[in-house]
C-alpha cells in the first residue's frame, strides 16, 4: 500500500505525453495545470479501481476483470466512454494478439533453421564419412600393392 497520498499519482511523464497528445501544438499548459491534471486523473483511477474492486467483491474474486471496470464505468455514469473504452480494449486485444502470432511464427522460423542447419551438419557429417571410407580403401590398396 502506498506511504503518502503523492504514492498514488501518476507519474508525471505519462501525464504529460497524455496531455500534449490532446492538445493542438503550440498549445502550453503551466506546471499548476498539469499538476491539477494528474491529481484529477489519479483520483480518476482510485475511484474507477474501488468500483470496480466493488463488482469483483460482489464476484466472490480477488481480481479485476474488464466486466468490472465496464461496469465500474457504468456506475460512475461515464456511460459515454463505455464505447471508446471497448474500442480500444478491442483494438488492445487484436494487438496482443498479433504480438502472439509473430512471436510464435518466430519460434517456428528459429526450429525449422536449426532443423535446416542440423540436416547440413548431417550431411557434412555423411559426406566426411564417406571421404574416409573412401581415403581408408585406398590405403588399403596401397597397402595390397606393396
Amino acid at each position: 500500500m502506498a506511504e503518502r497520498p503523492e504514492d498514488l499519482n501518476l507519474p508525471n511523464a505519462v501525464i504529460t505525453r497524455i496531455i500534449k497528445e490532446a492538445l493542438p501544438e503550440g498549445v502550453n499548459v503551466s506546471k499548476e495545470a498539469r499538476s491539477a491534471i494528474s491529481r484529477a486523473a489519479s483520483v480518476f483511477v482510485l475511484y474507477a479501481t474501488s468500483c470496480a474492486n466493488n463488482f469483483a467483491m460482489k464476484g466472490k474474486r480477488k481480481t479485476l476483470n474488464v466486466t468490472d471496470v465496464m461496469a465500474a464505468v457504468e456506475e460512475m455514469e461515464f456511460q459515454r466512454f463505455l464505447t471508446p473504452l471497448k474500442e480500444a480494449l478491442e483494438a488492445y486485444r487484436r494487438e496482443q494478439k498479433g504480438k502472439k502470432e509473430a512471436t510464435e511464427l518466430k519460434k517456428k522460423d528459429n526450429k525449422d533453421k536449426k532443423a535446416e542447419g542440423d540436416d547440413q551438419d548431417r550431411s557434412r557429417e555423411e559426406e566426411d564419412e564417406e571421404e574416409k571410407m573412401e581415403d581408408d580403401e585406398v590405403v588399403e590398396e596401397e597397402e595390397v600393392e606393396n
